[in-house]
C-alpha cells in the first residue's frame, strides 16, 4: 500500500501496525502536507460486525473529544477500490514512541518517572470520565501510551491513543456489552462485559507495574487474583500501597476515580517506620486473609514460672475468702448479711485472678475484620469477651503502631512500655500488644504491615 492515495487526498507513507482486519498507516495529507495517522478497517474473511460497531464508535468519540494529549479527529470516509474495501478514520499524527517501544529498547523508568506518567494519564482520565456521558478507554496499556522526548526534569509529554475499545457509560447501560481489552491489563469486571471508570484505573496500574518490573502483568505471579509485584521493584512503601489500590481486584476496594487516585498519589509520604514484612520465625500467631476478610488469632502465651505463683496466690486468696464467707454466714441473722456483703468485692478480685490465670494458659485473642465490621474478642473456652463493641469497617480511620519505648514514673524511674498496635474507629480503638497474652515486637511489626496492606491505610506513629 505504500504510495497509494486514499480518498484522493492521503498518500500512504508507512505501515505502523497491523492486526486482524485492521491496519494503522502513516500518510501525508496532500492538501495540507502534514503527516496524519489513518486507521483502516477492511472487509475480509476475518471481518466481524462488532468490529465495525467499535470502529464507528471510536470515530464518533474522537470527533467529540478535545484534549491536547489525545489525537484529534480529522476525517472519516469509506474506501471502495479494487484492492481495498472498508472504512478509514483519519487523526492527527503525534511524533512520539509508545511505552512498549521504549521498553523493547531496554529503557528503564525510575519511580519518579513512573509517577509523572501516572499523573499525566490520570489527568487525561479525569477529562474522559468527566464527560457526559463518561468515556471509558478500556484498553490502557504500554502500546497505547505515547511518550515524547525528555525535557529538563520532565519524563516527556504523555499521550493516550487508540480509542478502538472505547465505551461510554450510556452505551453500557442501553446496549449489548462487548468484551474488549488486553489480557493482563483487564480487571475482573471487564471479563464479564462490565466496565466502569475504575476499570481504567486497574489497566493503568497494571501498565505502571510493567514499566517498573519490565515483565508483562500476565506473567507475574498472582495471589487471590492480585498481581504480586512488591518484591520485584525497588519502590517506596507508599507507592507500593498506591499501586496495590490501583490493581485491587475488588471494585469496592479499588480507588474509585482518577481524581481520588491523583489525590492519593500526591499525598505526602508518611514518616512511618520500616516494619517487618514477613512473619517472624517461630511465631504461633495465626493470620488468615483473603480479599473479603482478615482474621488474627493470638494463641496462649508460653508457660512461665511466674504464672505458677499467680495460680497459687489465687488459690490462697479464694480459700481465705471462702473461709471468711462461711464464717460470716454462720453468724446469727441478720448480723451475717453485712459481713457476707463485705466479702463480695474480695470475691470479685479473686475471680479476676482466676480468670487471668486461666486465660494465660488457655485463652486466645481474636481480631476479625470483613467488608462490614471489625471485632476484637478475648476467648476462653466457649466464652467470648468483647474488649470493644463491634464497629463498622467504614469507621476505621487510622492504624497506629507504637514501638517499644521508655518513660518515667512520678519518681523519675525509667519504665519500659511494650510495643502496641491500635486500630482506631473514631475515638474507639482496638488494641493488640501491651496485654497479658504475649506478642513480640517483631510480631506486631508484621501484623501492622499485614493490616496496612489489607485496610489500605498507612501506618502512623
Amino acid at each position: 500500500m505504500i504510495g497509494e492515495i486514499l480518498s484522493d487526498r492521503y498518500q500512504v507513507q508507512q505501515l505502523l501496525g497491523k492486526k486482524a482486519g485492521r491496519r494503522t498507516l502513516l500518510a501525508r495529507d496532500l492538501k495540507t502536507q502534514e503527516l496524519v495517522v489513518i486507521k483502516l478497517l477492511s472487509f475480509g474473511s476475518d471481518f466481524e460486525w462488532d468490529d465495525l460497531k467499535l470502529f464507528e464508535r471510536e470515530a464518533q468519540t474522537l470527533k467529540s473529544l478535545s484534549h491536547p494529549c489525545i489525537p484529534r479527529y480529522l476525517d472519516y470516509f469509506e474506501v471502495n477500490s479494487p484492492t481495498i474495501k472498508g472504512f478509514c478514520l483519519v487523526q492527527t499524527y503525534i511524533p512520539a514512541q509508545t511505552l512498549e517501544q521504549y521498553l523493547q529498547t531496554g529503557r528503564t523508568f525510575t519511580e519518579a518517572e513512573v509517577k509523572q506518567i501516572a499523573k499525566a494519564i490520570l489527568e487525561i482520565l479525569i477529562y474522559l470520565h468527566g464527560l457526559h456521558p463518561p468515556v471509558i478507554h478500556r484498553d490502557i496499556k504500554p502500546s497505547n501510551i505515547l511518550l515524547g522526548d525528555r525535557s529538563g526534569n520532565s519524563v516527556g509529554e504523555v499521550y493516550l491513543i487508540d480509542f478502538g475499545s472505547v465505551q461510554t457509560i450510556l452505551a453500557t447501560e442501553t446496549g449489548t456489552r462487548t468484551i474488549v481489552g488486553t489480557y493482563g491489563y483487564m480487571p475482573q469486571e471487564q471479563f464479564g462485559g462490565r466496565t466502569v471508570a475504575a476499570s481504567d484505573l486497574y489497566s493503568l496500574g497494571a501498565t505502571l507495574i510493567y514499566l517498573i518490573v519490565g515483565t508483562h502483568p500476565a506473567d507475574l505471579p498472582q495471589k487471590d487474583f492480585r498481581i504480586q509485584f512488591e518484591q520485584v521493584g525497588n519502590l517506596s512503601p507508599s507507592f507500593i500501597n498506591w499501586l496495590q489500590q490501583m490493581v485491587e481486584p475488588s471494585l469496592e476496594k479499588r480507588l474509585s476515580s482518577a481524581t481520588v487516585a491523583i489525590a492519593a498519589l500526591e499525598k505526602p509520604q508518611s514518616s512511618s517506620p520500616v516494619l517487618a514484612v514477613s512473619k517472624p520465625h517461630g511465631s504461633k500467631i495465626q493470620l488468615t486473609k483473603n480479599q473479603d476478610s482478615l482474621e488474627i488469632i493470638v494463641p496462649p502465651a508460653d508457660f512461665e514460672p511466674s504464672i505458677v505463683l499467680t495460680g497459687l496466690f489465687a488459690i490462697a486468696w479464694n480459700s481465705f475468702i471462702l473461709f471468711w464467707t462461711i464464717g460470716a454466714l454462720s453468724a446469727p441473722f441478720p448480723v451475717n448479711i453485712p459481713f457476707a456483703l463485705f466479702s463480695l468485692p474480695f470475691w470479685g478480685a479473686g475471680f479476676l485472678m482466676v480468670y487471668k490465670f486461666l486465660f494465660h494458659i488457655f485463652g486466645r485473642i481474636s481480631l476479625r475484620l470483613n467488608s462490614e465490621q471489625i471485632s476484637l474478642t478475648w476467648d476462653l473456652f466457649a466464652w467470648k469477651f468483647y474488649r470493644s463493641r463491634t464497629s463498622t469497617r467504614q469507621s476505621i480511620t487510622k492504624l497506629v503502631y507504637i514501638p517499644k519505648h521508655f518513660t518515667q514514673d512520678s519518681q523519675a524511674n525509667r519504665i519500659a512500655v511494650p510495643a502496641q498496635l491500635d486500630i482506631w474507629t473514631g475515638v474507639k480503638k482496638y488494641q493488640l500488644g501491651n496485654m497479658s497474652t504475649a506478642i513480640t515486637e517483631a510480631e506486631l511489626e508484621w501484623l501492622a504491615h499485614e493490616l496496612s496492606d489489607w485496610l489500605h491505610l498507612d501506618i502512623s506513629e
